[in-house]
């Protein structure tokens, strides 16, 4: 392929960029996909690759009942500002045509989750599953060598130097040992592994956004996408008012008939737009792959689009610990789904109390950060005992860990044999955190947290720890010594973006579209305007407006309802 011959271009290779260049090329069109990065995938590649999809064909087939009318009225009560605008009416119904499409046309190949709650389970239109699809396992042998193209999973969230472990399988790990049936499928898995690693570096069954993403490689593979990595974009190309093309940044004008999709991710990276649309009282941790740094929203702009308001919720939020690797590199563990709703943890402020319902969701877990005593650098601690420690880690500290040395001595995980000794380790006030620690104690003993109801609802019980009876998200803390990683405000990417309308067109300052210019995932503004709704409230809208920014760039389009 020629530059000359180009019909689209697509700047950015995480699943926003991926889907949009896939779809593109499978309408017809020459596609050239751009990426800074020696590796596609983006942040993507490191997610739990849930995709938020109300009223799915997928579920539906399952048997499961969902509305578009339902989540129209769930979103409306958590989204800032309702949701009622052309673009998210727009995402609403075309998520379905998206999914439907991508299973069509690649080999992006997705499957119900049937139990995982939404974040607000009790409001109306929630469910408790079924709206999040998850991608089916994905075997890279298909890849070939661009196997190595593909960007790995976070060592953290790996065993074994590269095997990559399902959500269901999971409660296998954890069960070794105490079941047969458990024990078994362990075996068989780590062996499976084991022949992979004599054919390549890392294991080659795929899971979560890692199968995602490699999903889409192999998409882009299949439809003929050219792929340049290492390429940085110094800025777009004009033909009169109409954007044409991208200018590289060695001086190359490539120009591309149809326009350019930007998806590059957001800007979690930049400090100077983290300065200018995120709080001060955020920090600047981010849980994001790096590249991250607001290529695409600058771009917009240069092209005279409109950036989104800047609130509180422009970006969205996890409680993230810092650490150091043996390679030297440093790391960021995202506090998810693994450890703070789990039985026998709390979360203490500055003052040595808690602040916080540890089991909600990791967005408005730092929504509380941002609210109290841990902004601006001031970090959150998250307790626990060794029986805790043991069971289901804490952090990047693994269950079953049989010798913690290397973790207390990189200060990253730190301990002491009494709540008072541990309060003086992590410069907190001894008598209150003692205080906290009996008062938690006295109704965990129950089950019970008078204070703030932990284990509320189907969603927080969810991610307990369904063996502990009576709440599976409360146990007490007395099992010496005493743990502590402290957390600070981190993003999983950002929230605000530029303006688009329901085919992701690039919107200037008065709402008319900068001809030939889309955004897609993070660089376009949230649908979801800030809010954390749902398990894959991110890729649902990644995937969505990829898809329709390509058909739109094709002259195939749904219609704008």
């Amino acid at each position: 392929m020629t530059d000359a011959a180009l019909d689209l271009i697509v700047v950015g290779a995480g699943a926003a960029g991926m889907t949009a260049a896939a779809v593109g090329a499978a309408e017809g069109l020459r596609v050239l996909l751009l990426e800074k990065t020696a590796q596609v995938g983006g942040t993507t590649a490191w997610s739990g690759g849930m995709v938020w999809t109300p009223a799915n064909r997928l579920t539906a087939a399952a048997g499961r009942a969902d509305t578009l009318d339902a989540a129209r009225r769930y979103l409306g009560q958590v989204v800032p500002g309702g949701f009622q605008s052309p673009r998210q009416e727009a995402f609403l119904n075309h998520a379905d045509a998206a999914i439907a499409y991508l299973a069509e046309h690649t080999p992006v190949q997705l499957t119900p989750v049937n139990r995982y709650p939404d974040y607000y389970p009790d409001l109306s239109g929630a469910t408790d599953g079924g709206r999040v699809l998850e991608p089916k396992p994905f075997d890279a042998t298909r890849l070939g060598r661009d196997f190595a193209l593909l960007r790995p999973p976070l060592p953290e969230f790996t065993l074994f130097g590269g095997m990559m472990i399902s959500r269901p399988d999971l409660v296998h790990f954890r069960r070794v040992g105490r079941s047969v049936r458990s024990t078994s499928r362990v075996v068989r898995l780590v062996a499976d592994y084991v022949l992979q690693r004599l054919r390549a570096p890392r294991g080659t069954t795929l899971y979560l956004g890692n199968a995602l993403a490699g999903r889409l490689l192999l998409a882009l593979i299949q439809t003929g996408v050219e792929i340049r990595t290492g390429v940085a974009i110094a800025g777009l190309a004009f033909d009169r008012d109409r954007v044409s093309g991208v200018v590289l940044a060695d001086g190359t004008r490539v120009e591309a008939r149809r326009g350019v999709i930007l998806a590059t991710g957001g800007f979690s990276r930049d400090s100077g737009l983290r300065a200018r649309f995120l709080p001060e009282s955020a920090g600047a941790l981010s849980a994001t792959a790096p590249g991250n740094s607001g290529d695409g929203v600058r771009l917009g702009m240069a092209a005279g689009g409109e950036m989104g308001p800047a609130e509180l919720n422009a970006a969205f939020w996890v409680p993230g610990s810092r650490f150091q690797r043996a390679d030297g590199s440093a790391g960021v563990f995202p506090h998810t789904v693994t450890d703070r709703a789990k039985p026998g943890l709390i979360a203490v402020d500055r003052t040595g109390r808690r602040f916080v319902n540890e089991a909600v969701s990791y967005h408005e877990f730092v929504l509380a950060m941002l609210r109290g005593h841990n902004g601006g650098g001031e970090p959150a601690y998250l307790l626990c005992d060794r029986r805790f420690l043991w069971y289901y880690g804490l952090g990047r500290v693994k269950p079953f860990r049989m010798s913690l040395r290397q973790e207390i001595e990189s200060g990253y995980l730190l301990t002491a044999p009494t709540p008072r000794a541990l309060a003086e380790r992590i410069g907190v006030d001894p008598d209150a955190l003692a205080a906290t620690v009996e008062a938690f104690n006295l109704g965990a003993k129950d089950g019970l947290d008078p204070m703030f109801g932990r284990g509320g609802n189907s969603y927080q019980r969810h991610l307990g720890d369904a063996g502990n009876q009576p709440n599976p998200c409360v146990a007490p803390i007395v099992k010496a010594p005493f743990y502590a990683v402290a957390v600070l405000p981190a993003d999983l990417g950002t929230a605000t973006g530029l303006m688009t309308d329901g085919f992701a067109r690039v919107l200037d300052r008065d709402g008319v579209p900068v001809a030939g210019l889309y955004a897609s995932g993070n660089d376009m503004h949230s649908v979801m305007n800030g809010a954390y709704p749902g398990p894959g409230i991110t890729l649902g809208p990644a995937l969505t407006f990829g898809y329709l920014a390509a058909r739109h760039a094709a002259g195939a389009t749904d219609s704008e309802r």
